[in-house]
């Protein structure tokens, strides 16, 4: 209790660009939150702050700023991958770090099936030769038309987007043969999930489609390099949801560029690409700016996950997205 008798509420600091913040945190959140925290904003209230609120538009944190927040006891981020936001002094002090990495994976995962689906059809070729002949000759003739059904997916990852693919081509209707790549992986877990476990030689020389979703790490920088996309199938696609750097781009680009493979990317290296890389002008490429996670309307989805867990922390509960130090070592 407070010097008036009444129960103090911890104080939770909200440390998120102003554009951002409202749009994570609307109005109805903002109430919820007052319900067990007492809420401030910005690095002004860091020596009050019980809790921090993180998100979009927040500088890496660093031990200097820490230093500023004796009080800390929780870094709650409303957003994905805490790596480049916490550093490991934060676990030595014994604070609590929870992401909402979870709330984020639905709609990179829904992205990602969605184009698997295009890219099983050839979506991107066969729009590109329509535009190309024009008018009545540009249907497609019967022998040229591609479909989904008994495609070979390649997934490489069975992260927490990754899972949500493999149970997304596990309950389609097209039939799929799905590899899965992944060390972490046995092969009857990746059979549960409705996937055959393989190596990524076998993945990427047996796939038309090929969906990455492993972390960035020394160890997956480029894995697929040039002698790896040189097994792909003619005619097959690479979607990147994940990091640019898993994909050699030079390597990639040359493969694009003669036809030979097509691409979905929504990461690149670097990124964003400089204006006018080839990438950019090729029919059988598709580069969005990193849009399959939350965006607009579904950003809501990472404050609400992020006020629970302020709730839960509140309440002595554990933490459902809680990050642990071991976790960076194989985490995005």
């Amino acid at each position: 209790m407070d010097e008036s008798g009444t129960t103090a509420f911890p104080t939770a600091v909200i440390v998120m660009g102003k554009e951002e913040a409202g749009a994570v945190l609307d109005e109805e959140l903002r109430t919820r939150l007052d319900e067990s925290v007492t809420v401030a904003d910005g690095w002004d209230a860091l020596g009050e702050a019980d809790v921090l609120i993180t998100g979009w538009g927040c500088p890496a944190l660093t031990e200097r700023t820490l230093a500023r927040a004796p009080r800390l006891r929780a870094i709650v981020h409303a957003g994905g991958s805490v790596k480049w936001l916490v550093p490991e002094h934060a676990w030595d002090r014994g604070i609590a770090v929870s992401s909402a990495a979870d709330a984020n994976a639905g709609p990179v995962a829904d992205y990602a099936y969605a184009c698997v689906v295009l890219a099983s059809k050839q979506a991107l070729v066969t729009a590109a030769t329509y535009a190309a002949r024009g008018g009545d000759g540009g249907w497609p003739g019967f022998s040229e038309r591609q479909g989904a059904d008994g495609r070979t997916i390649g997934v490489i990852g069975a992260s927490r987007i990754g899972h949500r693919v493999l149970a997304r081509l596990a309950a389609a209707d097209a039939g799929y043969r799905v590899l899965l790549y992944d060390p972490y992986v046995g092969a009857d877990e990746a059979h549960r999930m409705g996937a055959e476990k393989t190596d990524l030689e076998t993945l990427c020389g047996s796939s038309s489609v090929i969906t990455l979703h492993a972390p960035l790490l020394p160890a997956t920088r480029h894995m697929l390099d040039a002698r790896r996309l040189a097994l792909v199938p003619d005619g097959s696609t690479i979607i990147n949801t994940a990091r640019g750097a898993l994909v050699d781009t030079e390597a990639l680009t040359a493969e694009c560029r003669s036809g030979r493979l097509s691409a979905v990317l929504d990461v690149t290296e670097p990124e964003p690409l400089q204006r006018g890389h080839p990438l950019f002008s090729l029919p059988n490429v598709l580069i969005t700016p990193h849009i399959a996670g939350a965006q607009g309307s579904e950003v809501q989805r990472l404050g609400l996950y992020a006020v629970q867990e302020v709730e839960r922390w509140v309440r002595g509960l554990p933490l459902l997205g809680r990050v642990e130090r071991r976790d960076l070592r194989t985490s995005a």
